[in-house]
């Protein structure tokens, strides 16, 4: 797996079991990831974070990287 993966595990399984930290990474996840786990992403990168209940299912569609020419932040270094 890769340490983008293992980071995402990492986040939700303090999700699972820290209640506080869940609702403050579905609140403002920048301030609940910098305070968790000390990471800083820039200000034009935008968190969402949401939560999937027995009825209700998030499907993510990742960019197309066709349409990605260039990124300015190595943010696929954080995820």
């Amino acid at each position: 797996m890769s340490t983008n993966g293992i980071l995402k595990e990492k986040i939700i399984q303090k999700a699972w079991e820290d209640e506080a930290f869940k609702n403050q990474l579905i609140a403002n996840p920048k301030a609940a990831l910098k305070q968790a786990f000390n990471i800083t992403l820039p200000d034009d990168i935008k968190v969402k974070a949401v939560e999937e209940t027995s009825t209700e299912f998030v499907l993510v569609i990742p960019t197309n990287p066709a349409k990605v020419l260039v990124t300015t932040h190595a943010v696929e270094s954080i995820w």
